[in-house]
């Protein structure tokens, strides 16, 4: 990694781990994660996701285009940390309902990573007055915001139905 002097290079720096996040969502994570749900709504939830990720990607890739920057991502070790726990976990849950439930534990705790990510990102696009690239930042982190209050809402119901039973 070259030495980083200016905010610009941080920023295209950050946006570069941002890409690596979305893309791993979107062609490993979430493809994986729905074969493993069984719950009819939360199975549908993550499907709309899946969708919203791959405009995540598309959005990213026109940002660095607006920076003039080729689209590289960079390995975030804070969603591959948060991948790997979540392999080592939920292969040693034995019901539905329990590895459910963990699986929107484990999609709310990616949601706030990336909204943390994207908040960042945005502050940085503002203070360099990159408006153009600030609405998109926001287009996604608007997206992952609804997508975490969804899940915590399917999370909850499905905690609710499997604790009566």
């Amino acid at each position: 990694m070259p030495t980083i002097t200016e905010p610009r290079e941080l920023f295209v720096n950050e946006l570069q781990g941002m890409l690596y996040v979305e893309q791993k969502l979107a062609d490993e994570v979430l493809p994986e994660l729905q074969g493993q749900i069984k719950n009819t709504e939360f199975k549908q939830d993550v499907q709309e996701h899946l969708e919203e990720t791959e405009r995540h990607v598309a959005n990213l890739e026109r940002v660095f285009e607006l920076l003039g920057e080729e689209p590289k991502a960079d390995k975030s070790h804070a969603v591959d940390g948060l991948v790997a726990q979540h392999d080592k976990v939920v292969k040693n849950i034995e019901s539905d309902e329990l590895r459910d439930i963990f699986n929107a534990q484990a999609a709310a705790k990616t949601e706030h990573l990336e909204i943390a990510a994207y908040e960042g990102l945005i502050t940085t696009a503002d203070s360099l007055g990159e408006d153009d690239v600030k609405k998109l930042l926001e287009a996604n982190l608007d997206e992952e915001e609804d997508a975490l209050k969804s899940v915590q809402k399917i999370c909850k119901e499905m905690t609710k139905e499997t604790a009566a039973v």
